[in-house]
């Protein structure tokens, strides 16, 4: 039961250590893409604490499934998790880690559900505003991704996910951005499409949805929603400038109060983030060093690492 109890111990310090580390880093905001990966490997060791724990305590309370886990397995390596005659406290650890198990699942695949149907609903409703042409009448659609405009005066861009995404822009957007700000707009929205940042959004999500109190999954929710938009902002800024991109920022959000008096007061959400976005774009912190940078990816990497080594090393013990 050490491996077991181990497994749990360590689950719940990353899950409730690990959020309070980052949220006090001041390197996240020089490296958004950086703090994406830290995030991640930080939510999948958890659930891999959980995963494996429900593994040992399946085997603990049932012998036939331990029979099976550790069938081909050398001399002592069985004995060595010490599983056997701890039934009771396998049946308890693995009705809950189940229990939590289900209900992940099926948050997850409400939430891609949900996802998926604003989705399409989205995608019906542009192509009501903006029909393709028919069959053999000018260009044909691009597979992979087609750049839509639409009259409104309101400057605005905005990105549609899917197999055949879409880059959406206003006629007032073209009017009010100057070529190279609306390249800077378009290759933000860009760089969510092809990183697949709805995805890293919809999971975060899930987990959050399912389990409203556990730290690391609403702290993985919170962030991943800013930290998406500073990487985007970051690949603008990369290939069009830092003031190009943050003046391209003002200009879309011209009109909405968003810079008006305090950030604070519009509430959560992108609009409240764009202020502080232009001014991280304005100040032109640099990126951390190479170094420093290779340091973190590794102790990110490492995290669920160790939940693995801690599984296997019962194990790896009666080997010696």
């Amino acid at each position: 039961m050490t491996a077991l109890l181990g497994l749990l111990l360590l689950g719940f310090v990353l899950a409730t250590g690990g959020p309070l580390l980052l949220a006090r880093a001041r390197w996240v905001d020089r490296e958004p893409v950086l703090a994406l990966l830290v995030w991640q490997c930080l939510v999948v060791a958890v659930l891999l604490c959980c995963a494996l724990g429900l593994l040992l305590s399946v085997a603990a309370a049932l012998p036939a499934v331990r029979t099976m886990v550790f069938t081909g397995a050398p001399p002592g390596v069985e004995a060595a998790y010490e599983l056997v005659d701890t039934e009771g406290w396998g049946r308890l650890c693995a009705a809950l880690l189940a229990l939590g198990g289900v209900w992940t699942a099926v948050s997850l695949v409400r939430e891609i559900r949900a996802a998926r149907a604003l989705r399409e609903s989205r995608h019906r409703e542009l192509a009501h505003r903006a029909p393709e042409l028919p069959a053999g009448i000018g260009l044909p659609p691009a597979r992979r991704e087609r750049l839509v405009v639409l009259e409104n005066g309101r400057p605005d861009a905005w990105s549609l996910p899917g197999p055949q995404s879409r880059l959406v822009v206003t006629t007032g957007a073209l009017r009010r951005l100057t070529d190279r700000e609306l390249e800077a707009v378009l290759s933000h929205e860009r760089g969510h499409v092809r990183a697949r940042h709805h995805w890293l959004s919809q999971g975060a999500q899930a987990l959050a949805a399912g389990f409203p109190r556990v730290a690391v999954f609403t702290a993985f929710r919170d962030q991943v929603g800013e930290l998406v938009e500073l990487a985007a902002d970051d690949l603008a800024a990369r290939r069009h400038g830092r003031m190009t991109t943050a003046h391209a920022m003002v200009e879309i959000n011209a009109g909405r109060g968003v810079f008006e008096g305090c950030s604070g007061a519009h509430g959560p959400g992108q609009l409240a983030q764009a202020p502080r976005r232009v001014d991280r774009l304005l100040a032109g912190e640099p990126r951390l060093p190479v170094g420093t940078r290779l340091r973190l990816t590794l102790l990110a990497l490492a995290a669920p690492a160790t939940v693995l080594l801690l599984a296997a090393a019962p194990g790896l013990g009666a080997l010696r």
